[in-house]
C-alpha cells in the first residue's frame, strides 16, 4: 500500500473535447500496465496536482478506479508551456511484488559543514536524478550524497560516491562511476579570470583598431605648426 491515494474516475472524451474537461478542472490521463489496454482516466485538478508533485517520479500512488486498486508510478506529466498547468498525465500500473524502475532525486547534504565551504568555495550540482529499481515498497523518495568532505576547487562527487538503500540498484548498469554528480569550484575566481579575460579582449581591440587607423602618406609633410603673429 501506498501513502498517496488518488481516486480517478474513467473517460469517455478524447481528443478535442479534452479542452472542455479541462476547462471544468478536470485532469485527463491515462493508465498504461502489463499486457492491459490503456484505461483512459479523469480526475479533479486540485487533488490530482497536490498527490502527483508529492509523488514525483518515484513514489507509488494507490489509484482507486470505479472502486477498483491499482498501484501506480507517474510516468509523464504534460505541462502547458504558457500557463504552466497540468494537462495530462500518464500512469503506468504496477505490482507491489515486481521491481520496477523509477527516477529518483540526488540531494547533497553535509556541504554546510565542510572545509570548501568554510573558505567560501561552492558547489555545482550537474546530475539531480538518477534511474533506480527496486520493489515499489523499497523505491527511495530521494538518494542523499554526502558532500561534508569537500575541500578544495575541483573535488567532486560521483556515481561511485552513491550510498544506495537495501534493496536498490541503479537501474543502468553500464553508468559510469566516475560520472560527476557535484563538483567544488571558486565563484570568485572564476568572476576575476572572466574580467581579466574582458580586458584582455578589449585590450586587443584597441590595439587592432589602432592598426587599420590611417596613416599620413608617404613623402606628404605634415603641416607645419602656426607660430602666432608679432604685434
Amino acid at each position: 500500500m501506498s501513502e498517496d491515494k488518488l481516486t480517478l474516475a474513467k473517460r469517455e472524451l478524447t481528443g478535442k473535447k479534452l479542452k472542455s474537461l479541462r476547462e471544468q478542472g478536470i485532469i485527463p490521463s491515462v493508465i498504461y500496465g502489463g499486457d492491459k489496454d490503456p484505461v483512459l482516466t479523469e480526475s479533479p485538478y486540485n487533488e490530482t496536482e497536490k498527490i502527483v508533485l508529492k509523488a514525483g517520479y518515484h513514489s507509488p500512488i494507490d489509484l482507486a478506479i470505479n472502486g477498483k486498486e491499482q498501484m501506480a508510478l507517474v510516468k509523464n506529466v504534460d505541462i502547458d508551456p504558457v500557463k504552466r498547468t497540468i494537462r495530462n498525465i500518464e500512469f503506468q500500473a504496477i505490482s507491489a511484488d515486481k521491481i520496477v524502475e523509477a527516477t529518483t532525486p540526488i540531494v547533497l547534504v553535509g556541504f554546510e559543514s565542510s572545509e570548501a565551504n568554510k573558505i567560501h568555495l561552492n558547489i555545482l550540482q550537474v546530475l539531480e536524478e538518477v534511474e533506480v529499481k527496486a520493489k515499489p515498497a523499497d523505491l527511495p523518495s530521494r538518494i542523499e550524497i554526502d558532500a561534508s568532505k569537500l575541500a578544495a576547487v575541483d573535488n567532486r562527487l560521483t556515481i561511485a560516491d552513491l550510498k544506495l538503500p537495501k534493496g536498490v540498484e541503479l537501474a543502468d548498469k553500464e553508468l559510469d562511476p566516475e560520472q560527476v554528480i557535484a563538483n567544488v569550484y571558486d565563484a570568485a575566481a572564476e568572476a576575476a579570470a572572466r574580467e581579466a579575460e574582458d580586458e584582455a579582449d578589449k585590450a586587443r581591440e584597441a590595439a587592432a583598431a589602432a592598426e587599420e587607423s590611417p596613416e599620413t602618406p608617404a613623402g606628404e609633410a605634415a603641416p607645419a605648426a602656426t607660430e602666432p603673429k608679432a604685434e
